[in-house]
């Protein structure tokens, strides 16, 4: 059997091959417009049992095959893989956009919105339906003929050319190699880092030490190089990937002039003025106005901050550096030593003493403690053999959710970090099914004999991709369109993962998941309170990046004219100009690998993770209120945000947990901005 084909139990990844993906997804889609038809021409009363049942299943038969054949193109791309994704990309999206645009369809679901068993409909079947009309609007359903057939094909440009924007980003990172061969160039670098890039040239068959433009050799090299001129090529090299600098055919550029104007196209098809409308209809946020009232009013706040980070950080690096002029490839270097002066620690000092056999127990007994969970190892196929596997079992015993853990990087594996569904939780018959998530990150792997190695920042990401993982996992809700995430606004979709994020900060969390790597002894108080004492360095400078991105997001998808002679980069300087205290080199070519708007599901919406931001630090502050370990307020949060998923709406989920509507006063406490 095509191991794709098999959904009953989890995906056969040591068996699925690149020739398994093209059968696969023929037979399926095949099965899937035999059905649509079917229930099309179905003269009896569209229902729950005869309509939307039986379409709920054969879609995420679909979803599965599909879902699986995509997570492997991110953490193990290859040339057949990458061909066979690509060869059916635009199958899968003309599938989807036929069905979002099918006026039978549609006809159905505003029958049973009509009909008298509506009323009857529990919350989150009621939700499922409201969701699928609001779907098929912006999906061109109700556009004549030709609008519709322009509107497909611009959903299927548009799917090539995000899985092409990511692929240039990848190979751009990738083809990129600095072989060192004078040891003293290495001055100030952790020898972790050392190590680590002698390996990779062994491994090539170079003398010397090889870095990379992957985060976990690039990143030490920004940070702790004494080398300057070594810090401005590979920052060089770092912000001009997949642009003019390099190879012609991994340039994102026409890309994202390509991207932006399908998008308003697009909108304007169905309506609309800016893509930023058509995005914002399955969020929180009403209007791109509210919006970028939003971030200007963050923004205002913050930049007096940063204002005062910046110059303290230009100051030092004068009188302390002998660097009189700050660039670019010098801030993270700079700021690395200005907090070692000011707070008497290292970011090294401290990865030391977040060993991963330490750092991983430390999470899951957190869970475990919050939710009343125990997490176990367990055995299933994986797709390399630094993955593992888990179970989530609750204080009755009974299975809740499994989960895989891809921590390293790799030349096969996509960037950043990010929390993906496998399978979706759901009644099927009598039985539940068991929801399973991947969680994916990009730390540096083992070296020697030595664990890996996570730096208080990595372990910050950890804490939010599981907490992804958990909002996923956690749910409660039988129907598949809205359990877990499905169906959760995207701006309220970070909430569970940056509230996860506070624990980091907390005495009682640390010291159960730190040891020192060579000692074992745990991590000091002293040099925790050194640690929370800098938790909000250069807060100011973080925010106003943050909101940077975000301004060019939404300014990009909503008052920008594409057509109008003005590129994104232009765009992205003068927002620069207004809110920025530190102006990148001309030759920062950012949008080209800004793959969370270009090639995933942020566009019109990276606002969602300070918008997000706010939610969190409020919920988090009724744990600050009631201890930060209490499992009540834990089985609270539980019940009233992670396992209701999508079925009611995202405000009253928060409001359900704090007794009130969410204020910004938390967020600027937490960031230290009062």
């Amino acid at each position: 059997m095509n191991p794709l084909l098999d959904y009953s139990g989890l995906p056969r990844f040591t068996e699925i091959k690149p020739e398994h993906v093209g059968p696969a997804v023929d037979a399926l889609l095949a099965e899937n417009r035999a059905l649509v038809a079917r229930l099309a021409a179905d003269s009896a009363a569209p229902s729950w049992a005869n309509f939307v049942a039986p379409l709920e299943d054969a879609n995420e038969r679909l979803s599965r095959a599909w879902g699986q054949v995509s997570h492997l193109h991110s953490v193990l791309d290859g040339p057949e893989l990458r061909e066979a994704y690509n060869a059916r990309l635009p199958e899968i999206t003309q599938y989807y956009a036929e069905l979002g645009q099918h006026e039978g369809l549609y006809a159905k679901f505003k029958a049973i919105a009509a009909g008298p068993d509506y009323a009857g409909l529990d919350p989150a079947r009621k939700k499922i339906v409201d969701n699928e009309l609001r779907d098929f609007r912006l999906g061109g359903a109700e556009l004549p003929a030709d609008k519709k057939a322009r509107f497909m094909a611009i959903q299927e440009e548009l799917a090539k050319l995000s899985a092409k924007f990511e692929e240039n980003l990848l190979d751009a990172t990738n083809a990129y190699a600095r072989y060192v061969e004078d040891e003293q160039d290495l001055a100030g670098l952790p020898d972790d880092a050392i190590e680590a890039a002698r390996e990779a040239a062994r491994k090539d068959g170079k003398p010397g030490w090889k870095f990379t433009l992957r985060a976990p050799s690039y990143i030490p090299v920004a940070q702790f190089c004494d080398n300057r001129v070594l810090r401005e090529e590979m920052y060089r090299a770092y912000v001009t990937r997949a642009s003019e600098y390099g190879d012609a055919k991994l340039d994102n550029t026409d890309l994202i002039e390509h991207i932006v104007q399908l998008r308003r196209e697009a909108a304007q098809l169905l309506g609309y003025d800016h893509y930023a409308d058509i995005s914002l209809a399955a969020k929180m946020a009403e209007t791109p106005a509210q919006v970028l009232d939003f971030l200007n009013e963050l923004a205002r706040r913050a930049k007096p901050f940063a204002e005062r980070d910046m110059a303290e950080l230009r100051t030092f690096a004068a009188q302390e550096l002998g660097l009189a002029d700050l660039q670019a490839w010098d801030i993270a270097y700079a700021s690395e030593k200005l907090r070692e002066r000011r707070y008497a620690f290292s970011e090294q000092e401290v990865k030391q003493y977040f060993p991963e056999p330490k750092v991983l127990p430390g999470l899951f007994k957190l869970t475990e403690t919050l939710y009343g969970l125990d997490i176990r190892p367990t055995e299933a196929p994986v797709w390399d053999a630094d993955v593992r596997f888990y179970s989530l079992f609750d204080h009755a015993g009974q299975l809740v959710g499994q989960f895989y853990l891809d921590l390293y990087a790799r030349e096969t594996k996509r960037g950043g970090a990010w929390m993906d569904d496998a399978i979706g939780r759901r009644k099927k018959g009598e039985a539940i099914q068991t929801p399973v998530a991947y969680l994916n990150c990009n730390f540096s792997r083992p070296v020697g004999n030595k664990p890996a190695l996570l730096t208080h920042d990595e372990v910050i990401t950890l804490f939010h991709e599981f907490g992804h993982g958990l909002h996923h996992l956690l749910t409660k809700v039988e129907e598949l369109g809205v359990s877990g995430i499905n169906g959760v606004e995207w701006d309220a979709v970070e909430l569970p993962s940056q509230f996860m994020e506070n624990f980091c900060w907390e005495w009682d969390v640390l010291k159960h998941m730190t040891g020192h790597v060579d000692s074992g002894a745990p991590l000091p108080r002293d040099l925790f309170d050194k640690m929370l004492a800098a938790k909000n360095f250069q807060a100011g400078m973080q925010t106003l990046r943050q909101i940077e991105f975000a301004l060019f997001d939404m300014h990009l998808h909503y008052d920008f004219d594409p057509d109008a002679g003005r590129s994104a980069l232009q765009l992205l300087d003068e927002i620069r100009r207004q809110v920025a205290v530190a102006i990148p080199p001309d030759y920062n070519r950012f949008p080209n690998t800004f793959s969370h708007i270009f090639a995933g599901g942020y566009a019109a919406g990276y606002y969602s993770y300070k918008w997000a931001e706010v939610l969190s630090a409020d919920a988090y502050s009724l744990f600050e209120e009631g201890g930060v370990l209490n499992p009540e307020t834990g089985r609270r949060f539980w019940s009233e945000v992670l396992g209701v998923g999508g079925s009611r709406d995202a405000l009253q989920s928060f409001v359900a947990f704090r007794g009130r509507e969410p204020a910004i006063d938390a967020l600027l406490r937490h960031n230290g901005m009062v």
